[in-house]
């Protein structure tokens, strides 16, 4: 007697499952019967209904085969392996009492072992005429034996499914087959009629029927759409929802600001700001004078002057007298904040401090009590200003720089940080990795933003170059002469220690550097595994001019300013993300002199050649990102740190932007209509909700 089948029923307990084969569909993250709907195909393949061979003969054209897929079964006659190694080509004949056909694999002699003559198998596959016989090639294949009832079968769009070595597509759809139909009948839609109407969205279980069992590609379609929509209106409903709450619940103090204020403020700045910072000031101020924190996200291309822009919020705070915070996301940065902003606010009597994991006993108790009782104006750290014994006595602005470093949890501590608990700061985020329009709606939908777009006067443009590998010995001829010229270079390379692939590794290209082209010259290396101290000790002495030319992983992308580093050379620039290699290009080209970005590589796939090209075409790091969403989907651009984001299951950008455009409309429309989510009619929905992106939006009090 079969349990009955709900959505939470152990996957053990699934027809033809049973305990051991259990843990393989658990490594697949599929544990209950909800799981195993939600394992979407990969691809379909168009099978076609069986022929017998005679009829197979007739339909197949001798001059181009067929480009369809032809499906025959029959008992194999005879095996044969023809060619030696790993490149035999195995060939079986099939008969089935009509004809024969000849079924031929390339490089597969393990084919050996499991083809016998006497077998009765199914075969479908491309079909040939090659003079008199028949030939299928690389077929697919099945014994027919306890599970196939020996019927013809029928034309069908078999779904292809993520699979393990130790399960296959097959074995998961026939799990599936087992228990589709009637969790499809426990399965309720959280979307109502009107938003499934007005969208042209098919019911969820239509959906999910059509995307395991589809009849024809329009269902594959239909069932998709409907799939990604959800996934998209999850997420925007959830992002509405806590920036509906933060309105409702948390009052900011309204920062005084006139133009007396204005002009203090600018008479601070070395030089003018640029048209592009001047409208971003213009949005912080709308913001910081009303009682709603403000929540924006300030990007900027490397070296845009995001920093200006923060410090002028966050003096702004000081102003109205409140304090302000600054938090990067390494000690290294954070003293580079404090030394630029000391250096601007000399003589001015704002009293600014520095907190970071090193900053320990007497001094740090000093400093927690003086920014307790408001003696401090003006705070810069690393995340140590997230521990517990970090209070200020009025925090009016605090800023986060790096976002992609900080998680959505980071904001809500901070805003926890005020003595006065409806209280919150202002925040404002500031990212050097533009954030593409498409993305921006997602994930940080509950942030407002702004640009800045061009550069700052007095930066000299970067020239990029690509150069293919058996060329770099004049590269480095050429560094060389720069070097000796008092210029600097970073040459970076992708992986630490010597690997088979035959990758350059950083202690190995130090030598053959030290030992040939940059003999004399001053090199120092890092990397990841060297402690966090040393790093940020060989940084200082770059940046003094100590060294000449650092060879180093990517440790170095997090902004550290040498305006004297002219050159960066990338080895195997085709093992690094486009967003990676702007902001490792982006390094170079802060002072006065030409800077040179030389991308040593040689792409042999189309993303790594359309990923060197888009670096050669432009510095904008905005047209950048789009082109990295483009070539990488979005999974890559927030990496594992905003894991559980943005990756989605079924929707993809930016293919299905309109969707995502609409599942924001609608969601926007159903906090209107029920800005709670209370009542039976969204029970449901919100279930789901918290189900699907209650951690990472961090909703426990929200919803």
């Amino acid at each position: 007697h079969a349990p009955t089948i709900t959505l939470t029923t152990n996957i053990a307990d699934v027809h033809g499952v049973g305990e051991k084969r259990a843990n393989a569909f658990r490594k697949l993250g599929i544990r209950c019967v909800a799981d195993l709907l939600l394992h979407l195909p990969m691809r379909y393949e168009h099978e076609l209904p069986e022929q017998s061979i005679d009829v197979v003969n007739r339909i197949v054209d001798p001059e181009h085969g067929s480009d369809k897929n032809l499906a025959v079964q029959g008992e194999v006659l005879n095996t044969r392996l023809r060619g030696a190694g790993r490149r035999g080509r195995f060939e079986a004949t099939l008969h089935d009492g009509t004809g024969t056909i000849l079924l031929t694999w390339f490089n597969a002699p393990w084919m050996r072992d499991k083809l016998h003559p006497g077998a009765n198998i199914r075969a479908w596959g491309k079909t040939k005429r090659w003079g008199d016989y028949l030939q299928m090639t690389n077929p697919k294949w099945e014994l027919i034996g306890e599970e196939s009832t020996g019927e013809g079968r029928e034309e069908r769009y078999r779904p292809i499914y993520p699979a393990s070595e130790e399960l296959s597509s097959r074995q998961i759809e026939l799990a599936l087959e087992a228990v589709l139909e009637p969790a499809l009948e426990k399965l309720e839609d959280h979307l109502h009629e009107a938003y499934r109407a007005q969208a042209a969205l098919p019911e969820l279980r239509e959906a999910y029927r059509m995307v395991h069992r589809p009849e024809d590609e329009d269902d594959i379609q239909a069932g998709r759409r409907r799939l990604a929509f959800d996934e998209f209106f999850l997420l925007q409903l959830g992002v509405m929802l806590k920036r509906q709450h933060r309105r409702e619940t948390l009052r900011a103090p309204a920062l005084k600001h006139d133009e007396a204020i204005d002009e203090h403020i600018r008479a601070r700045f070395p030089f003018r700001l640029t048209a592009a910072q001047n409208a971003v000031i213009d949005d912080l101020v709308h913001d910081l004078t009303r009682t709603e924190p403000m929540n924006r996200l300030v990007q900027g291309d490397v070296g845009a002057g995001k920093t200006v822009v923060a410090l002028y919020a966050m003096l702004t705070a000081v102003a109205s007298g409140h304090q302000a915070a600054l938090m990067a996301p390494t000690a290294l940065l954070a003293e580079q904040h404090l030394s630029s902003i000391t250096q601007m606010l000399e003589g001015s009597r704002v009293r600014i401090a520095l907190l970071t994991a090193a900053t320990k006993g007497a001094a740090r108790k000093e400093l927690l009590a003086d920014l307790a009782e408001g003696r401090i104006d003006l705070l810069i750290g690393t995340h140590a200003l997230l521990t517990e014994h970090v209070s200020f006595r009025s925090l009016g602005v605090a800023v986060i720089d790096e976002q992609h470093r900080f998680g959505v949890h980071q904001r809500a501590t901070i805003r926890a940080k005020s003595a006065d608990r409806n209280s919150a700061p202002h925040i404002l985020v500031m990212t050097a990795t533009p954030i593409p329009r498409t993305l921006s709606l997602t994930v940080f939908g509950d942030l407002d933003t702004s640009s800045i777009r061009g550069m700052p006067p007095g930066r000299q443009p970067i020239v990029t170059r690509h150069v293919l590998p058996d060329k770099a010995p004049d590269v480095y001829r050429y560094v060389a002469q720069r070097i000796a010229q008092g210029e600097q270079a970073y040459i970076v390379v992708p992986v630490i220690e010597e690997s088979a692939s035959g990758l350059k590794d950083v202690e190995s290209h130090y030598h053959q550097l030290a030992q040939g082209p940059l003999a004399g010259a001053r090199l120092a290396i890092l990397h990841g595994r060297i402690k966090r101290d040393d790093r940020e000790a060989i940084m200082e002495r770059f940046r003094a001019g100590e060294i000449d030319a650092l060879i180093a992983t990517t440790v170095i992308e997090v902004g550290v300013d040498v305006p004297n580093a002219t050159m960066m050379i990338i080895e195997h620039a085709e093992r690094f993300g486009l967003a990676q290699l702007h902001q490792l290009r982006g390094r170079v080209g802060r002072g006065t002199k030409k800077s040179l970005c030389v991308l040593i590589a040689d792409p042999t796939t189309e993303d790594g050649i359309a990923r060197i090209n888009a670096l050669i075409s432009t510095t904008d790091g905005f047209a950048i990102a789009e082109k990295d969403l483009e070539i990488r989907g979005p999974g890559e651009l927030f990496g594992s740190r905003q894991a559980g984001l943005a990756p989605f299951r079924v929707a993809d950008l930016p293919r299905d932007l309109e969707l995502l455009r609409m599942a924001r409309r609608d969601a926007e429309r159903w906090v209107k209509e029920n800005p709670r989510l209370t009542g039976e009619r969204d029970a449901l929905l919100k279930k789901r909700l918290l189900k699907a992106y209650g951690k990472t939006l961090g909703l426990g009090d929200v919803a």
